[in-house]
């Protein structure tokens, strides 16, 4: 994600003789950098007890600004009143992926299956209470089916017990599950987001294949600490909006399987509202603990 954060904050340089940015701005991105760790609890608290004068960012992630709230306890921030929104950067849903070999080569077929086996059919995860966790337990749910969960320390374990015919199914990021299914190894059913991906159109959605209303994807987003001026909040939602529409990084975004979101601060905030409500219904339904 640095690529991302270089090319949305080149304006610094550009805009050096206006008001902001006169010095270069860190973005802190939990996951990769030297702040991950504790599903980016971590990187969070760092950004939100930084000064808000739009020189410490974050990017935020599903974790942090949402299910962090329900899975993770005595939680040392509060994604609403601890962050200003700036905007939506990226949307990654999940292709829902099972084994060649198993008699199911639409997601109704599995469905059907599921029932006629209940809690016979193993998914796996990079690790409980993880966004593709959450995305299968909100799955069977709507779906009405049991599933037995298999967690994983990361997603590269899961994809190879997929493959070694230990799990069924797996909800993964469709980059590291394209190649098998290209192969014929593994058979790629529907896409967890509200529409078809554009990069991948011949993956119907789960809402299309019965389960109307289903929507869960793992996303990204720019936040400075709460108190940042509005007018600098909006010149950076501005640029790194802007930045999202550039040709290569559209293309960066979809050779990893992600859409850009570029909304504006407000769509943000509300957008950070709807998940935490969502997800925080979906783990109490599955018996998901704070930990």
């Amino acid at each position: 994600m640095r690529w991302f954060a270089l090319a949305c904050l080149g304006f610094a340089q550009a805009a050096s003789a206006q008001d902001y940015p006169v010095k270069p701005i860190r973005f802190i991105v939990g996951f990769v950098d030297n702040r991950a760790g504790g599903s980016g609890t971590i990187a969070a608290v760092t950004t939100a007890k930084a000064p808000p004068d739009g020189y410490t960012l974050l990017m935020s992630s599903i974790s942090t600004m949402a299910t962090n709230v329900s899975t993770v306890a005595r939680l040392q921030y509060d994604p609403l009143r601890d962050f200003a929104p700036i905007t939506l950067v990226l949307v990654t849903p999940y292709l829902a992926t099972v084994q060649a070999v198993l008699p199911a080569n639409t997601l109704q077929e599995f469905i059907a299956l599921a029932k006629a086996r209940p809690g016979q059919l193993n998914f796996g995860s990079s690790g409980t209470g993880g966004g593709a966790h959450l995305a299968v337990e909100m799955f069977k749910v709507m779906a009405g089916i049991e599933l037995t969960h298999v967690p994983y320390k990361g997603s590269a374990p899961a994809l190879t017990d997929l493959l070694g015919g230990h799990i069924q199914l797996t909800f993964s990021q469709p980059p590291l599950v394209l190649t098998h299914i290209r192969s014929g190894k593994l058979k790629g059913l529907a896409v967890t987001s509200a529409r078809r991906l554009a990069a991948l159109p011949e993956f119907p959605t789960i809402a299309e294949s019965g389960l109307a209303g289903y929507d869960a994807t793992s996303w990204q987003g720019a936040v400075a600490p709460a108190g940042t001026p509005r007018a600098i909040v909006m010149k950076l939602n501005s640029e790194i909006n802007r930045a999202l529409k550039l040709p290569e990084i559209g293309a960066r975004l979809a050779a990893e399987g992600s859409e850009p979101g570029a909304t504006t601060p407000d769509e943000f905030a509300a957008y950070i509202k709807r998940e935490i409500v969502k997800w925080a219904k979906v783990i109490k339904e599955s018996g998901i603990k704070a930990e």
